[in-house]
Order: C-alpha cells, then sequence, then structure tokens
C-alpha cells in the first residue's frame, strides 16, 4: 500500500533534521505522556501514533529505509521520555532495542524490504521480542517452542509469556529450537501475529501499566526468507539482544532520576513541618543527597553507554560493562523511587496524588532489578566473568589492574581483599555487585574529567558506592557467620 504524500513528506522531513531538532520534537511530542496526569492504561494506538508521527523509531532504522540509523539517538529518545513517563520509555525502549534492532542487524535484505519500512512511518506498528516461556525463565536452553522446516518456509509452535506489548504487537521476533541427530539447532524468526499468533491470557503488572503481558500461543507459518541469520549451535545471539535492552536502562535510569531527584526536592522544599520546610530535617537531606547521587551516578553510566558503546552493533564484547550498567543502575532507580517515596509520606502512598508521582515511581521501577535477568543472576555472571579473566590471580587485584575498575580501586583507595579466597554461589551474587559498584565509580570519574562536571557531585556520587561497596564487605562477614551456624 502506497503512503499518502504528506505522509512520505514527513518522514523525508524527520530524516533531514539535526539531532538537536530531532530531539527537540520528541521532547514536545514527550509532554503530553507525563506521569503526573497520563492515565495508568494500555497505551492507546492513537496515542502511539503520537510518539511514531515525531519518529521515536527512526535512530534504530537505517538510513536506506528511511531512518536516522544513531546510537546516540537511540540512547536520547529513551531518556527524554523516561524523564516525562518510565513506561513510555519502556515502551519504546522494546521496539527499538529488542525488536526492530535484531532486524536491522541480521535479517536477510527481503525480510528488511518487507519489514522495515512499515516501521519509518508515521503510522507505524509495534514490535516484540518472544523468547521467554512459562516454566524456561533465564535458563533459556530449557525452551520447548520449536520449529521444522515445510515447504516455502517453516512451522513454528509453542508458548510464550511475559513478552512486553503481548496482546497489542502486530510484528514479533520469535526464538525457537529443532532438536536432530546431528544436536540442537535454534532458530530466529520474524512473524507477523497473523501468522499464526494469539494472545490466550493477559497477565496484571503491579507497575508499568501502559506495556501490555500475557501468554501467546504460537502455530505459525513463516515465510523461509523471514528467518534471521544468526549463529544456530547456540544462544550467544540472544546475548546480544539482551543487552541492548540492558544498556538502554543507563538512558531510562538516567531520565527517570532527574525528574525524581527534581521533584523529590521540590516536594521537600513545599512541605511545611511547623514553621520550616520538610527539607530543613538532617535525614531528609541525607535522603535528598543519596537521590541526588544515584542520578549523578546514573548519568555518568548513560554518558558511558553514549560514548563507548554502540546499539547499531554487535554488543557481546561488553557484556561484562553492560552487566554493571544494568544491575546499578536498576538498584539506584528502586532505592531512589523509595527514598521519593518515604518523604512524601501517605501522600506518596496514593496514586494520582496532585502533589507527587512517587508512587507510580516506585511501583514502574521496581521490577526492573527483576526484568532482562535478575540481578542477581547477573552480578554472578560478572563475578565469574571477572574470575575466569584473572587468569590465577586474586579478584582485588585484578580488579585493581583491570581498566573498567582500575581508576575507581586507585582514586578511592579501595581495599576489595575481602573478595579474595574461595566464593561460594552467594559470595559470587555479593562480589558481582561489588565489581559492578566499582565499575560504576570508575564511570564517575571518567564522566566528571571528560564532561567537566562539578567535582563535589561526583565525590558524593563515589561515597555512596563506596558505602554500597561497604555494605557488601558487611554481608560478606555476615554469610561467613551464618556458614558456620551463627
Amino acid at each position: 500500500m502506497t503512503e499518502p504524500a504528506d505522509a512520505v513528506a514527513s518522514v523525508a522531513v524527520l530524516a533531514s533534521l539535526s539531532t538537536e531538532e530531532f530531539i527537540a520534537g520528541v521532547e514536545a511530542a514527550a509532554v503530553r505522556f507525563d506521569a503526573a496526569t497520563y492515565p495508568q492504561r494500555e497505551l492507546p494506538a492513537e496515542d502511539w501514533l503520537g510518539l511514531t508521527g515525531v519518529g521515536v523509531l527512526l535512530p534504530v532504522l537505517p538510513v536506506e529505509y528511511g531512518g536516522r540509523n544513531s546510537h546516540v539517538e537511540m540512547c536520547r529518545v529513551v531518556e527524554v521520555l523516561a524523564e516525562r513517563n518510565l513506561a513510555v520509555a519502556v515502551y519504546t525502549a522494546i521496539v527499538t532495542g529488542l525488536a526492530l534492532r535484531p532486524v536491522v542487524l541480521w535479517a536477510g535484505e527481503e525480510a528488511k524490504r518487507e519489514v522495515l519500512p512499515l516501521f519509518a512511518g508515521p503510522v507505524a506498528p509495534t514490535a516484540g521480542f518472544a523468547s521467554t516461556e512459562p516454566g524456561c525463565g533465564s535458563a533459556m536452553s530449557g525452551l520447548t517452542t520449536t520449529f521444522e522446516e515445510v515447504e516455502g518456509g517453516y512451522h513454528i509452535r509453542g508458548r510464550k509469556h511475559w513478552q512486553a506489548l503481548s496482546a497489542t504487537a502486530s510484528w514479533w521476533v520469535v526464538v525457537a529450537k529443532r532438536d536432530g541427530d546431528s544436536g540442537r539447532e535454534y532458530g530466529w524468526f520474524v512473524v507477523e501475529r497473523t501468522d499464526g499468533f494469539r494472545t490466550s491470557q493477559r497477565y496484571e503488572a503491579l507497575g508499568l501499566k501502559v506495556i501490555d503481558y500475557g501468554v501467546n500461543e504460537i502455530d505459525a507459518f513463516v515465510p523461509a526468507h523471514r528467518r534471521i541469520d544468526v549463529g544456530a549451535g547456540n544462544l550467544s545471539s540472544m546475548v546480544d539482544i539482551y543487552l541492548s535492552g540492558r544498556a538502554l536502562i543507563g538512558a531510562l535510569a538516567c531520565g527517570f532520576l532527574r525528574r525524581v531527584a527534581r521533584e523529590a526536592r521540590a516536594y521537600a522544599d513545599a512541605r511545611r513541618i511547623g514553621r520550616s520546610p520538610l527539607s530543613a530535617i538532617g535525614f531528609v537531606r541525607y535522603r535528598l543527597a543519596a537521590i541526588d547521587s544515584a542520578h549523578t551516578v546514573c548519568t555518568a553510566l548513560n554518558h558511558y553507554v553514549r560514548t563507548r558503546l554502540d546499539l547499531t552493533s554487535d554488543l557481546t564484547p561488553a557484556f561484562p560493562f553492560i552487566l554493571a550498567v544494568k544491575v546499578v543502575a536498576t538498584e539506584l532507580m528502586v532505592s531512589s523511587a523509595n527514598h521519593y517515596q518515604q518523604l512524601a509520606g501517605g501522600e506518596g502512598y496514593r496514586n494520582g496524588s496532585p502533589t507527587n508521582i512517587a508512587a507510580q515511581a516506585f511501583l514502574d521501577s521496581r521490577v526492573f532489578t527483576i526484568f532482562d535477568g535478575t540481578n542477581d543472576l547477573l552480578s554472578q555472571q560478572l563475578a565469574r566473568h571477572c574470575l575466569d579473566s584473572a587468569d590465577g590471580r586474586s579478584l582485588s587485584t585484578f580488579l585493581a589492574a583491570w581498566a573498567p575498575t582500575a581508576p575507581a580501586v586507585s582514586v578511592h583507595g579501595l581495599d576489595l581483599r575481602f573478595l579474595d579466597g574461595e566464593l561460594a554461589q552467594e559470595h559470587m551474587v555479593l562480589a558481582g555487585r561489588v565489581i559492578a559498584y566499582t565499575f560504576a565509580a570508575s564511570r564517575v570519574l571518567q564522566w566528571a574529567t571528560e564532561t567537566g562536571a562539578d567535582a563535589d557531585l561526583a565525590h558524593r556520587a563515589a561515597a555512596f558506592l563506596r558505602a554500597d561497596i561497604d555494605r557488601v564487605r558487611v554481608e560478606f562477614d555476615l554469610l561467613g557467620r551464618l556458614g558456620a551456624g551463627a
């Protein structure tokens, strides 16, 4: 179907804008989705068009298909939206980072010509990524969805759940398996809902109400050209896809915490306790400092993602760094939302409060330490990566020399020798958190140097990260005493 002339002209205008002009358009459109006033409901199709009309999908798309092909703009779009409405930002990040990016990177030209132009126009559909299954969470090797080769293509049968946009996305990237005499083979397919992708049950999530979740039944025929050409012998490409979503959390956290920091301080200054504002109370000032420092850390992590990574290419070399970004950013989102809610008191437990968005901020942020791999799992993976890379050295010696963590160890005089020795599974989780905090402290130093940021902000953020490391040190000791029967 040929698009109307005005729609074609709109796409051409968006493609010709400078980055600053383009982001300004996204900022203007984001105003209508402000979390203080936007309904807590699934995103209506017409509201999605309000976002695609200003081109929120264009940064992930190649220029030859009407896109802007920009890693930096992918990050900035998500950051801008997250400051207004975290759930809407997640919605956009899912379509770009998890669903369209694999098609852009790995699909054949015939599939790209069929699918990508649909998302370049102002009237764009939505897309999702279907991997997780009932009974198969983080251990994707246990997936049961299968594919078989048939005349003209593939037949896919299976069941998926917890897909964002479960009932509304019209295009999907689906992961399936085939067991044969020569072993297991994994397949990746671009599936249109009308091919045989059906939602059988809807879930009600506690937060992110803009996004729908549920159970999807798949009994689909997919033409041969829509199989994505990635490694069939293992799930390494799955790692890359999840890394893109985790990297974008740096941008999500930066925008979200900018809003939380600003509004928490405004609430504390306006709320009167007797003759003085709430912000005059000592522990209130501590909570505000914790939120401000969390925003500083996530600003530094976002700077790292923007300047050192590239979402338009393979992310697997950045595996340990992105795990650290995800762990630290999500924990700071949750802790800051909790500080905000505590400051707002009873009003902070009230959805739709006219004075704050604390209740929704906490509900929306809580899931991030769980989705895209729980933080406990990712912390353990990060520790294992570093131990495998240590080449016989103690973990503290390795971290003191490893470029991603060495600056913080040196500048802040971190004593990480408590990580040395035999590490059981429970210690691996805690060790991974220490590595992530140390990585974040190094990124704060890097950000301050490269941007000329306020030194006091950087020092305060580093102090909070050192406190996080000290808390893990205490947990290590507690684990030892519990293991000894204490």
